[in-house]
């Protein structure tokens, strides 16, 4: 039996097993955490999570904004800033001598402590958001980085000890809640021991050549520094051999899964990183845990993500009364899908989906990059929204990341795309909020020539265009929306799924009213129900929704 084929069989049964040897794990651990763990109707394995439903409020919800923020942002030079700016000659790395020197002398401890989050004010964001008509907003708990932004019990890197000297996560909860909004965490912290892999080399060239980075410094080497006190082996964690293949950067993504020759983390590697995650839910009761791993972190080498769902669910019945709790998870098979909700990265499906599931996704990188606000190079307006409806209508959610600054603020260009979704939703979110998915997610050519998923997700920017011949449908009660992805030069919009006699809705349409201004006049032919648009056609017309009655 090979590796996936052993992977296949555990992901069907429950996490009591243990890993052969020659699979290349260390074990199986099912010790319990030191943190307390919620016992109830949900058990650690894949059968009992089956029990899961999605809560009310998120199947609502639609659109959420995520601050995908944290030490990384600091140098303002884009996503897995830790990770390349130890990759001789890359971008980041020649970003990082200009600005801070050598990684041999000035490491990603040292960044961390750099960062200040000065400006930060998530008060102001939140209102910003919120008028945006985001239902929820997810704030970083941690990245690859495996730096905590909150006041962590097991995880002396944190925000509240080193650099901004701030609970992070603490203030995004309670600006979130104060408005209105759920709020979640972002948990990513699972893959630190191989992201970590490139400190741990030297570079191969140059006066520094062969003088190692400080990817294997210890408490020991700190003593009359700043750090003194501190091991940086609880935030590099690589206290290991390094990874088959490691020399070449992008070989991670191959193991993300733990296979291909990738270091398997040890026993106290797990328990520390369940005992963060259960901290966190315990501190901050989320509403939302996403997680960036296939299926749940440590899968499946530990049990420990199964664990984590248990204790999330089992802890928001018993806080709640109900289940309330949703979590994401990406590269999910049939079976996962029904104990989570599926999260497709920077992707969509082409279908309707059966199980709620939800887009991530971003106006620019990732972590902040500054030289995307020189080039004026964010997502617009009105992407994101052609994007949503799209989302909306197969049954998703969009989750979408506004990249903050190392300060804390977000630039000018993103306040005006944010401040533009949120005029399109003033007249237009009721299409989107609160609505179901109706028979049929839409019609017209963009579907044709989407781009197809492939992993996790991804898809997003292939295709046609969407234009004015393409609809979206959503629905409320008796109420059908027709979403428009474009203004016709004609003023004429025809619907073709609700022509006379559709097997779709055998009902006769007797009223269509184009949301914020009223009634319009139609007719309900053969090909079609035509509709006269509006003269005075709306500033933002490149998406308008028609109610049908």
């Amino acid at each position: 039996m090979n590796r996936r084929e052993l992977i296949k069989q555990l992901s069907l049964s429950v996490p009591a097993l243990i890993f052969a040897r020659q699979a290349g794990a260390s074990g199986f651990f099912t010790e319990m955490s030191g943190e307390k763990i919620a016992n109830g109707m949900f058990k650690p394995d894949w059968q009992s999570l089956k029990q899961y439903q999605t809560p009310e409020w998120y199947k609502d919800a639609k659109f959420g904004i995520w601050a995908h923020w944290g030490a990384q942002c600091q140098p303002e030079a884009g996503d897995w800033y830790a990770r390349f700016m130890y990759d001789e000659g890359s971008r980041q790395y020649n970003i990082h001598l200009k600005k801070y020197g050598h990684p041999s002398k000035f490491g990603f401890k040292d960044v961390i402590n750099d960062w200040k989050a000065e400006n930060w004010n998530p008060e102001e964001l939140m209102e910003l958001y919120k008028r945006a008509g985001a239902q929820y907003f997810v704030g970083m708990a941690n990245h690859h980085d495996n730096f905590d932004n909150y006041n962590s019990k097991y995880q002396p890197w944190n925000s509240v000890n080193i650099g901004p000297k701030k609970d992070l996560i603490g203030g995004w909860a309670k600006a979130a809640r104060k408005h209105g909004l759920h709020f979640g965490v972002s948990i990513h912290a699972a893959h630190a021991c191989l992201f970590y892999e490139t400190a741990q080399r030297s570079d191969e060239n140059g006066p520094l050549a062969g003088v190692p980075y400080d990817g294997k410094l210890q408490k020991k080497d700190g003593k009359g520094t700043w750090w003194e006190g501190y091991d940086p082996q609880d935030l590099y964690a690589q206290n290991h051999p390094l990874s088959t293949g490691s020399d070449k950067v992008s070989n991670i993504h191959k193991q993300w899964d733990w296979i291909n020759g990738a270091v398997i983390p040890d026993k106290a590697y797990c328990d520390k990183f369940l005992n963060r995650t259960i901290d966190l839910i315990n501190q901050y009761d989320p509403d939302l845990v996403y997680f960036d791993d296939t299926a749940l972190p440590l899968w499946p080498i530990s049990d420990a993500g199964l664990k984590i769902a248990a204790h999330l669910y089992n802890n928001s019945i018993k806080k709640h009364g109900k289940l309330e709790a949703v979590l994401n998870g990406k590269i999910l098979n049939e079976e996962q899908r029904q104990c989570m909700v599926w999260d497709i990265e920077k992707g969509r499906s082409n279908q309707l989906e059966p199980f709620v599931w939800q887009t991530d996704t971003c106006l620019g990188s990732w972590h902040y990059d500054h030289s995307i606000f020189v080039k004026h190079g964010y997502k617009t307006a009105k992407t994101v929204i052609h994007n949503l409806i799209d989302i909306v209508s197969k049954n998703g959610n969009m989750l979408l990341s506004v990249p903050v600054r190392g300060d804390g603020t977000i630039d000018s260009d993103e306040r005006a795309v944010v401040e533009e979704i949120g005029a399109w939703m003033k007249n237009n979110g009721e299409c989107i909020f609160g609505t179901r998915p109706w028979k049929i997610f839409g019609e017209g050519p963009a579907q044709e020539s989407a781009a197809a998923l492939t992993g996790q997700g991804f898809n997003e920017s292939g295709g046609k265009p969407f234009s004015e011949l393409d609809y979206r449908f959503t629905t409320k009660g008796n109420s059908l929306y027709a979403i428009a992805l474009g203004w016709p030069e004609n003023g004429k919009a025809l619907i073709k799924s609700l022509s006379k006699g559709n097997l779709l809705r055998q009902e006769p349409v007797t009223q269509v009213e184009f949301l914020g201004q009223g009634n319009l006049k139609f007719e309900q032919k053969e090909d079609g129900v035509e509709v006269t648009l509006p003269a005075n056609k709306p500033e933002l017309n490149y998406a308008y929704s028609l109610k049908i009655s």
